[in-house]
């Protein structure tokens, strides 16, 4: 919080390649939110300073834009937000390293939205520390920082000191978390029910799809990944898939195949079927009009209860209320 009349600061990295999209949404969002702070007399604070920072021609970090044109800075929050095409390289992430390390000494939060993670992950201050991001860079992140315990099923992971968000959207659930936190949560909820956007509480497995780790080199288990693969691909319905069927796939027995199967993507074989099932069942209830009971016994469960225990347990919805919020307009 900040003291006396200052506002509390928060920075946006404009680091190379990140998406100004978002840059420009986290500032309209909290000038929403100042807005109607100003017009509550509960509120913590009357508003929250944007600074924007990124690399000037001598090297060093400088701001750029500054709502309050001051020259004296003290931000509460730095934001590392989404990056646009490929992810940001540890070059450039090295550039901001000592610059984020000092900003964090000195009290000020860390933050990160979808690729920003790699900005952050770089100053070494997000080791041994639950991190999301967008799931699809799950394993890039988790293979370039291996010290990260990476949690991609949250939308929101609030570390104290630290807050990373999930998918590239999720800037929207990281600028209330902060306005919240600076201005109180009735004026975050305000401010949500203006933007019409959800208040934070998503989970990013909502809406994620199964990816598995194809980047070994154990070539038996990913001959096995490639023919499980073609049975959700098909046409038909899924049958049950048994262990030794995945091994006779593989060419290896049983216990050998269990231990390098879970060694190479991390997943025991049933806990990779189930997902691959569950995989299928999210496209029937997308775009079929099938019952829930029907999408269970297409993707090879006999008991439809047992499907939807299943099912929660992947995605975090039930299958009715998965198909609510996701089916195509023609097959609702």
């Amino acid at each position: 919080m900040s003291k006396g009349n200052k506002l509390p600061e928060v920075g946006l990295l404009l680091y190379p390649g990140v998406r100004t999209a978002a840059v420009y949404g986290m500032v309209d969002l909290f000038e929403a939110a100042n807005e109607i702070a100003s017009r509550r007399v509960d509120s913590a604070a009357s508003g929250i300073r944007v600074s924007q920072w990124k690399i000037a021609e001598d090297g060093e970090i400088a701001c750029a834009v500054d709502t309050q044109g001051s020259a004296e800075h003290g931000p509460v929050a730095i934001v590392a937000l989404p990056g646009l095409g490929s992810l940001p390289s540890r070059e450039i992430s090295a550039r901001f390293a000592p610059w984020l390390r000092r900003q964090h000494e000195e009290g000020a939060m860390l933050c990160s939205v979808c690729a920003g993670a790699f900005v952050l992950a770089e100053t070494g201050l997000l080791s041994g520390r639950p991190v999301t991001t967008h799931w699809s860079f799950a394993q890039a992140l988790a293979q370039r920082f291996p010290d990260i315990e990476i949690d991609t099923a949250q939308m929101i992971i609030d570390d104290g000191d630290v807050i990373t968000a999930g998918g590239i959207m999720a800037w929207t659930d990281l600028g209330l978390t902060l306005v919240e936190r600076l201005l109180g949560p009735a004026v975050m909820l305000e401010t949500a029910r203006f933007l019409l956007v959800d208040p934070p509480g998503r989970e990013q497995r909502y809406y994620s799809n199964f990816s598995p780790n194809l980047r070994h080199s154990d070539e038996a288990v990913l001959k096995v990944q490639h023919w499980l693969q073609a049975q959700e691909t098909g046409e038909g319905d899924l049958r049950p898939v048994s262990l030794a069927e995945m091994a006779g796939q593989a060419g290896l027995e049983e216990r050998t195949f269990l231990r390098r199967f879970h060694k190479a993507t991390g997943l025991k074989p049933t806990e990779y079927f189930q997902h691959i099932r569950v995989s299928k069942a999210r496209g029937l209830l997308e775009m079929t009009n099938r019952n829930v009971d029907q999408v269970a016994w297409s993707v090879g469960y006999e008991d439809p209860a047992a499907f939807r225990k299943v099912f929660f347990k992947v995605t975090g919805l039930s299958p009715r209320d998965y198909r609510r919020r996701f089916a195509a307009r023609q097959a609702a």
